[in-house]
């Protein structure tokens, strides 16, 4: 009999522990964030999730940097209707898999979400990461020079956004 964890577990590949007890034999999948999440019963609702995070952060930004930040991310999400869900479904895997370490030490304290704001500076710059890696091959210059005109001041934006993701992630992988 095989049975799903309720909560996400360790590794991104889903590793297969076999326990004996006695005739009866379980076993057990640990799946990573991205199989948890990646669920499509999930998926669309996370991504809604995300998307009015980043609006939010985006809209609390002050000053210039804000009103920049603001004029870019517009500019983004006018490149056609549905631009931003689109973006942030398609970098979700990648960045699930990019947290999963740092969630599975945090199951190991007993609050992975609480871990992950407690070490928001690590988190960040694995989304970061995901990113950067993405951002080279978007087709849309708009795009390309909007991220790297913000990318060398966006990780304390992304940090800001850290604990609502958190608890997106903490709402979607239980149970």
């Amino acid at each position: 009999m095989a049975l799903a964890l309720g909560s996400v577990k360790q590794s991104i590949v889903e590793k297969l522990v076999k326990y004996n007890l006695g005739l009866l034999s379980i076993k057990v999948i640990e799946m990573g964030l991205c199989d948890g999440l990646n669920d499509p019963k999930k998926k669309d609702m996370v991504v809604a999730d995300c998307v009015r995070l980043m609006d939010e952060v985006v809209a609390s930004t002050e000053g210039l940097t804000g009103l920049g930040l603001k004029a870019s991310y517009a500019g983004v999400k006018g490149i056609r209707p549905g631009y931003a869900p689109a973006a942030i479904e398609g970098l979700l895997p990648a960045s699930l898999a990019a947290l999963d370490p740092i969630w599975s030490e945090g199951i190991q304290t007993g609050n992975p979400a609480e871990y992950l704001i407690q070490n928001s500076s690590r988190t960040a710059d694995a989304l970061l990461s995901v990113t950067d890696a993405k951002i080279e091959k978007a087709r849309s210059s708009l795009v390309r020079n909007a991220y790297k005109k913000f990318r060398n001041s966006s990780k304390p934006y992304v940090e800001k956004a850290v604990p609502g993701l958190a608890q997106i992630i903490d709402n979607y992988t239980k149970g």
